[in-house]
C-alpha cells in the first residue's frame, strides 16, 4: 500500500516482482494512475480514488510552492494529506480484507497499522525514506539543516506529531468500524515502537547507513528497483544521443514549477554556456526545450537513459536519487521540497555532487557554474562510479522476501 507521486510507487513494483517471483500472490494498492506499472511488473492492482497528479496542480497543491520553509509546507501538506486519507480509507479497508499481510509504505503506514489490527493482519514498513527519530540528521521531510544531536530528535519528534494529525481522524473512524478501542495517534505509534514493529527502507546502507540510535526492528535493505522490462529508447531520443557528445539530463520529476517556461529558458541557457547538450525530461512541472542542441522528452525509464548521460540535474527525489547513483554519473540536485533537501545533502557529501541549488533560488549563472564543475572535474565521475558498482552488488529485496517468507511459514 502506498500513496503519493510517481516516486513513492515505482519501487515497490520492483519489490511486488521479487515478492512475486518467491512464490506470493501481490497486490499493488495505490492510485487509478499507476495501474499500468502494476500490470507491467506482473503483479496485482487496487486503486486508490486519489489522483496525485491532480493534487498537486489543484490551487492547494500548488500553494506549497508560497512556503520559503519546510515547516510552512509541511503545515500545508498535513492539510491536503488529511481529506486524502479520508477518501482513501475505505479503499484501503476493503483491498485489504482480501489479504494476509500488509507492506505499508511510510506515507500510509500508520493508517495501514490500524486497518492490519482490526482485521488480525501481520504487517511491516516498506519505507522510502528514513522517517524515524534520531540523534544523526533532521527529519528528512522539513529540508532543514542538522540542529545539533538533541535539536535533530526534537525536530524529529516535532514533525511526528504533526504528521500524526493526517491520520488521527480517519483512524479514529477506522478503529469505531474495526471494533478496536479508542487511542490516539501518538499512544498507537508509540506501541509499535514498543512492539519493535518491523520497517525495512528501500535505500542503500552505503548512501545512509543505519543510525545507530534506531530501535530494534528497523533495518535498511538496499534499494528497491523499479521494474522496467528492456525495451528500446524511443527513435528520436536515439537519434539525437547519437548526434553529439552524452548530453545533460534535466528533469523535475513530479514536482511541479510556478513558471515552467521562464525555468526551462534558463536551463537551456545554463547548458549552452556550459556548451553541454540537454535531454529535458517534460514531467509534472512542463518544462520543454526544442532545438539541435536540446531534446524534450516524457517518461523514459532511468535505468535505460541515465548511463548515457554526462550528468543529471534532478529535484532529488528519492527515486531520481537512487537511479543517478545506480547510473554511477554526477549529479546537480535542485532540491524543491519535502526530503529533497536531505537527499541533496546525502550526494553531496557522498562527493558526487556539487553544493545543492535550491530551486527557489536557482540562477541561470549558478547552474552553469555547477555543469561545468561535474563535467569537467573526474573526480566526481570517479566516486560515482565507485560507488555505482557498491550499490548495485546490494539486494535489497531479499531482506523483505525472507520477512514475508518468515510471516507465511508461521
Amino acid at each position: 500500500m502506498t500513496a503519493g507521486s510517481h516516486g513513492d510507487v515505482a519501487p515497490f513494483t520492483g519489490l511486488g516482482h521479487g515478492l512475486a517471483l518467491a512464490g506470493h500472490d501481490v497486490t499493488l494498492v495505490t492510485h487509478a494512475r499507476f495501474a499500468s506499472m502494476a500490470a507491467t511488473a506482473g503483479i496485482g492492482f487496487h486503486a486508490l480514488p486519489v489522483d496525485s497528479h491532480a493534487e498537486l496542480r489543484s490551487p492547494q497543491g500548488r500553494a506549497l510552492h508560497d512556503s520559503a520553509t519546510g515547516a510552512g509546507k509541511l503545515l500545508k501538506l498535513v492539510s491536503m494529506a488529511r481529506r486524502a486519507v479520508a477518501e482513501m480509507a475505505d479503499e484501503l479497508l476493503r483491498a485489504a480484507q482480501s489479504s494476509e499481510v500488509l507492506l505499508l509504505s511510510g506515507s500510509l503506514g500508520p493508517i495501514g497499522h490500524t486497518i492490519a489490527e482490526g482485521l488480525g493482519l501481520a504487517s511491516m514498513g516498506v519505507y522510502l525514506q528514513p522517517l524515524s527519530t534520531t540523534r544523526e540528521f533532521p527529519p528528512p521531510v522539513v529540508g532543514t539543516r542538522s540542529c545539533g544531536t538533541m535539536g535533530n530528535r526534537l525536530a524529529g519528534r516535532a514533525v511526528s506529531a504533526a504528521l500524526e494529525r493526517i491520520f488521527a481522524d480517519t483512524a479514529r473512524d477506522l478503529r469505531s468500524r474495526l471494533g478496536l478501542p479508542p487511542t490516539s495517534s501518538r499512544a498507537a505509534r508509540h506501541a509499535r515502537e514498543r512492539q519493535n514493529w518491523p520497517i525495512h527502507h528501500g535505500f542503500s546502507p552505503l548512501v545512509v547507513p543505519r543510525p545507530r540510535d534506531w530501535r530494534t526492528g528497523l533495518s535498511i535493505s538496499g534499494y528497491w528497483w523499479p521494474h522496467v522490462p528492456p525495451r528500446p529508447l524511443p527513435p528520436q531520443l536515439t537519434d539525437f544521443l547519437a548526434a553529439g557528445p552524452p548530453p545533460v539530463f534535466v528533469g523535475l520529476g513530479s514536482a511541479t514549477v510556478p513558471d515552467p517556461e521562464r525555468l526551462s529558458n534558463a536551463i537551456v541557457h545554463a547548458l549552452r554556456r556550459a556548451g553541454l547538450r540537454g535531454v529535458i525530461q517534460r514531467g509534472w512541472g512542463g518544462l520543454h526545450a526544442e532545438d539541435h542542441d536540446m531534446l524534450t522528452i516524457d517518461e523514459v525509464p532511468h535505468s535505460t537513459l541515465f548511463p548515457k548521460m554526462a550528468a543529471v540535474v534532478h529535484h532529488a527525489g528519492a527515486g531520481t536519487t537512487a537511479a543517478g547513483l545506480r547510473a554511477g554519473i554526477p549529479a546537480i540536485p535542485v532540491p524543491i521540497q519535502f526530503d529533497a533537501a536531505f537527499w541533496s545533502t546525502r550526494l553531496t557529501s557522498l562527493g558526487v555532487a556539487p553544493a545543492p541549488l535550491p530551486l527557489r533560488r536557482i540562477s541561470s549563472a549558478a547552474l552553469t557554474d555547477a555543469l561545468v564543475k561535474v563535467t569537467t572535474d573526474p573526480s566526481y565521475r570517479r566516486r560515482a562510479n565507485d560507488l555505482a558498482g557498491r550499490i548495485r552488488a546490494e539486494d535489497g529485496t531479499q531482506p523483505v522476501v525472507a520477512a514475508v517468507n518468515r510471516i507465511a511459514g508461521g
